[in-house]
């Protein structure tokens, strides 16, 4: 309970005790003038009774205040998780988007690296061929001087000293 019901209830069990030790002289008739006429009745117990009709209608104003507000929260409850849901819907829906584009970036660049290996693999090939024509030109060159000639003094000793210029083959390089 909070500290204002408290009070109205200390409040309540004041009144309740003056009206029952003084029960006698609230219920004592009187002359009560109501503007147009006077009739004879206990002031007292009109007072009471006045202020139990008070009473009660408060708090009948009380509670419908409280039901109304907690219809309100409810209404406020509701739209609330309505709007979560499409939050949460569009948060889906970006995250769904944001996989796609990255699985369609993640495609093209392997198509990308893909085709990038196909045509080194193609370089590499055609390099090795090359590099082979260039040796089997180089040894077949070799041969035909050692066989056209016996052992002519001009066949070099080393391998770095062959002038391969005429071997090097044209292209780019890796």
């Amino acid at each position: 309970m909070n500290s204002r019901t408290i009070i109205l209830l200390l409040i309540s069990i004041v009144i309740a005790a003056l009206a029952v030790l003084n029960w006698h002289t609230l219920i004592t008739p009187t002359t009560v003038s109501l503007g147009v006429t006077e009739i004879e009745a206990p002031l007292g117990a009109i007072m009471l009774g006045l202020t139990i009709l008070l009473c009660v209608f408060f708090l009948a104003y009380v509670l419908t205040l409280h039901g109304s507000v907690l219809m309100e929260t409810r209404r406020h409850v509701k739209e609330m998780a309505a709007q979560r849901d499409l939050a949460d819907k569009a948060e889906l829906s970006r995250f769904t988007e944001l996989r796609q584009f990255l699985e369609t970036q993640q495609r093209q660049q392997q198509d990308l690296l893909n085709a990038r290996m196909d045509a080194m693999e193609a370089r590499v090939t055609a390099r090795t061929a090359e590099a082979e024509n260039v040796t089997a030109a180089f040894m077949g060159q070799l041969e035909d001087q050692l066989r056209g000639r016996g052992a002519p003094a001009s066949v070099p000793s080393r391998i770095a000293d062959v002038d391969v210029g005429a071997f090097k083959p044209s292209g780019d390089r890796f």
